[in-house]
Parts: C-alpha cells; sequence; structure tokens
C-alpha cells in the first residue's frame, strides 16, 4: 500500500454521478503531485501493483472462471504474465523515457537551447473490454503510472466477478486519489465520458470507439482507442499448409476467438483449400479432443445473446450458399459455440461483413494476390494481417499493397505480446499505439521548450522592413 493522506477504498457498484464527480475531483486535485513522481516512485508502484496481482493469482481464476471459463492455464499466460512482461520492460525503460531531451534549434535560432520535455497528460480515464479482463485494465495502468498520470478504470460489467477483483487490487495498492475503479455499465461508462479527462484510452469495437471519440471532443482531449475489424490471413502456396494450420487454428481458438486480433478470415490458393480445410480440422481436435462441451480448455463465449449473434452469423451464410464444412452448433443459453469452419462463403453474408469474434473461420480460395489484395482493400483497414509464406517476394507484396494497424508473419496473434511493437490499428481500427515505450508515449505530452542563451540576430529582422533587411531576409532564405 502506498502512503497517502486519502484512504484506499473501493466504489460500490454503479455508483452515483456524485460518487464518481468526487473521484474524479480528487485525482485532479493530485496531478500536479503526480507529474513531478521520480522514476524511482514510479516504479515503486508497478511492483506493488504486480506484487498485489501475484497475492491475487488465485482468485483471479477463480473470477475468470466463473465469468467465462477461462482456463487457470490462460489466465497465467495471457493475463498475468503478460502484465508481469510489461511491467518489466516498462521498468527497465521509464528513466529514460522520462528525461528531458536536446534538441537542435537549427541555424535560424543561433544562441539557443531547445529541448523536450516529457510530461504526464494529467488525469486519464481507461475504458477495458472483458475478453481479457485483467490485462486488458492493467496493461494500460501500467503506462499511464509510468507516465506519470492519475487515472481512472473502468473495467468490463460483463465479466462483473473479475472487475470486483481488480477494484480490490487497486484498493489495496493505491491511495483514491492515484487510481480508482468505476465499476458499472453503459450509465456509468456515459457519465465517466462526459467529464474533461486529458486522456482517455479504449479497447473495444469500433461502434462505440466513435462514441468515446465524439464525447472526448466535447472537452476536447486526446485519446488512444484500440478497435478491431476483420484480421485477415493470407496463404502462400509455399507455406507448409499442416504447421501454419496449426498456427492459426490456435491463434482463432485461444479465448473462443474472442481476440480483437484473431484470424477473421483465411485466403488459400485454390488448389489448396480441401487440404488446409482438412490439416485446419485435424488441428482443432488436437488442441480440444473430445467431447468440446466438457473439455475444460474450450472457453465459453461472455454472454448469451453473444454467442446467439455467432450461431446466427452461421444460419445466416448456410443460408445464402455457404457450406458448413465443419463443425458448426452448440448452445447460446449455455454461451458454448463450436468451432467451425465455412466454405463458398458469399460475399454479401453477414460473416463476410461484421469481426466475427468467435471461434468461426471462412476459409476463401483465390487464384491471384491481386484477387486477394482487392477483397482486403474492399474493407475498413484491419487490427492484424497475417501473412504465411516462404518467400520474401510475395511477404514485401502483401505488406506494401494491404495497410493494417500491425502484421505478422508466419504465426498469428503473437505479435500483440511484444514489449517493444508499437500494438495499435489505423482508421476504423483504432487510432495511437500501446505497449513498452510507445505506451508511455500515449500518456504523455511532449512539451517543446526553448531558450534564448545569447543575444541573436532575431531583432535585426523585425519592422520597419528597410532595404538593408530585405536583401538580409533574401540571403537569409537562399542560404538556409
Amino acid at each position: 500500500m502506498l502512503h497517502s493522506t486519502l484512504p484506499n477504498s473501493i466504489l460500490p457498484v454503479a455508483p452515483s454521478a456524485e460518487q464518481i464527480n468526487s473521484t474524479f475531483e480528487a485525482l485532479s486535485a493530485r496531478t500536479a503531485d503526480q507529474r513531478r513522481l521520480s522514476a524511482k516512485e514510479r516504479i515503486k508502484r508497478l511492483d506493488a501493483l504486480y506484487g498485489e496481482i501475484w497475492n491475487r493469482r488465485d482468485d483471479l481464476k477463480v473470477a475468470m472462471w466463473e465469468d467465462f471459463r477461462k482456463p487457470a492455464e490462460e489466465v497465467d499466460l495471457t493475463e498475468i504474465f503478460v502484465i508481469k512482461s510489461e511491467i518489466k520492460a516498462v521498468k527497465k525503460g521509464v528513466k529514460r523515457w522520462m528525461k528531458p531531451r536536446r534538441v537542435t534549434s537549427g541555424l535560424a535560432l543561433i544562441g539557443s537551447a531547445s529541448w523536450i520535455r516529457p510530461e504526464a497528460k494529467g488525469v486519464v480515464l481507461i475504458i477495458s473490454p472483458w475478453n481479457y479482463p485483467m490485462q486488458l485494465v492493467f496493461r494500460p495502468l501500467v503506462a499511464a503510472l509510468a507516465a506519470g498520470c492519475t487515472v481512472v478504470l473502468k473495467p468490463s460489467e460483463l465479466t462483473g466477478k473479475t472487475s470486483e477483483i481488480v477494484a480490490e487490487i487497486v484498493a489495496a495498492v493505491f491511495p483514491a486519489n492515484e487510481v480508482s475503479v468505476v465499476q458499472g455499465g453503459v450509465e456509468e461508462a456515459t457519465h465517466l465520458l462526459s467529464l474533461p479527462f486529458n486522456h482517455i484510452y479504449f479497447t473495444g469495437s469500433p461502434a462505440v470507439g466513435k462514441i468515446v471519440m465524439r464525447a472526448a471532443a466535447q472537452h476536447p482531449c486526446s485519446v488512444t482507442l484500440e478497435l478491431g475489424g476483420k484480421s485477415p490471413v493470407i496463404i502462400d502456396e509455399s507455406a507448409p499448409v499442416r504447421a501454419t494450420a496449426k498456427k492459426i487454428a490456435w491463434a482463432k481458438l485461444s479465448n473462443a476467438g474472442q481476440i480483437c486480433v484473431a484470424p477473421d478470415y483465411v485466403f488459400v490458393p485454390r488448389h489448396l483449400e480441401l487440404e488446409f480445410a482438412k490439416a485446419f480440422q485435424i488441428a482443432m481436435t488436437e488442441l480440444y479432443p473430445g467431447d468440446i462441451e466438457t473439455n475444460k480448455d474450450y472457453q465459453r463465449i461472455v454472454q448469451d445473446q453473444h454467442a446467439k449473434r455467432l450461431l446466427d452469423l452461421v444460419d445466416d451464410a448456410v443460408s445464402k450458399g455457404a457450406k458448413l464444412t465443419y463443425g458448426g452448433g452448440g448452445d447460446a443459453n449455455q454461451c458454448l459455440v463450436n468451432p467451425a469452419i465455412l466454405s463458398d462463403v458469399p460475399a454479401d453474408s453477414r460473416i463476410m461483413e461484421e469481426e466475427v469474434f468467435g471461434p468461426i473461420l471462412p476459409i476463401i480460395p483465390y487464384d491471384t494476390l491481386d484477387e486477394v489484395v482487392e477483397a482486403v482493400n474492399s474493407r475498413p483497414v484491419p487490427l492484424a494481417l497475417y501473412i504465411y509464406s516462404k518467400r520474401n517476394r510475395f511477404v514485401s507484396q502483401v505488406l506494401d499493397r494491404i495497410q493494417s494497424g500491425g502484421a505478422s508473419i508466419n504465426n498469428s496473434v503473437v505479435h500483440v505480446s511484444s514489449n517493444h511493437l508499437p500494438f495499435g490499428g489505423l482508421g476504423n481500427s483504432g487510432i495511437g499505439s500501446g505497449h513498452g515505450e510507445h505506451g508511455f508515449k500515449e500518456f504523455t505530452h511532449l512539451r517543446g521548450v526553448y531558450e534564448q542563451r545569447m543575444k541573436g540576430a532575431a531583432s535585426l529582422l523585425m519592422p520597419p522592413y528597410t532595404p538593408r533587411k530585405t536583401k538580409v531576409i533574401d540571403r537569409l532564405l537562399r542560404w538556409l
């Protein structure tokens, strides 16, 4: 627990507007002191955060199992390990990132000095989704703390058990005027968005991201939007089919497909379509053998209405002529959606228009790369792009011709775990970047500072403009 004049406390679930306002005011009042924290003091906060996460490790596993049957091993791998890795990377770099950096003033400003001061933006709001209900709360929090901000966390109401543990962890570590958690639903989120935060970091759907951006424009404040979209996979004929299918199956079925960068649909050379579909089916059964309903490693969809949406996507595609090559079905009441492979999927089916966000994979055969490029570029820019090929020329052609937030070659999803790569979208898939130093910069204002140290020659260029000054200006333009 960190020392403060304010006690650690947990706001009630769905707090009143007055309670939220009071919390915001306390955090705002603290921003000047928080901004001046040394690197050592910021690292102390990160260590305290991870210490409490480790203390509550078993509680987090129980909570996520109750929320949507997340396996304990995946809590360790995709939630706790990711935060530990992020904190380690930030601790290593934060002292260097915080330092003012000298820059040249240029010949026109001779006699001066210029430098850039990284400064915390102030009080920030982090709104996180349900699919990684601990990681996606605490990973941006680590960046905000490293930058010297005070923070309001708004975890998802759909994973309420985990949100309760998150609130308890925060209250055990931070005074209420440094970090506070607001639990609740749309009403609470809407009220938070009406407050004059200095930065908003939102992870979620493009539709809600637009609401966040409109709200931010009213103050105004800067935003980071980590959204989603239809992340395509493009397989070249040089890629080993079975190994490629195994990697894609793992990425597609992890978290039951509820990953913003999950492979959404796959382009396969036409003559390899059946071979790939068979290899993908084998890979799925290897990863999740036996009855999928009783397999403890296979996760549930977070809510029955989300499960129903996925089942409806399959029904819609099949009704329009798609073939259910493998799997399908489930029980929306039990939040269970079985893995499925679709082929011959019509372009006007809902599953080719909406982000899938579930364990259903459309496979699309292609004859030329031009077809693939045209199909992908006809949609909004995806958050991720996956290329499987042994040919550097093919990889370069795809990267040159298709934009994406990030890209991964001969693997899927794992690029998100890097603390050295920027993670973020472009256009409909997001704004800004997170992770490591890139996350630190999102919560930091880079203040430019100029100092006139010698008299300089600027006065020679001030009005009134005499013929002599006109000549000096002309020569200056030619010289620079």
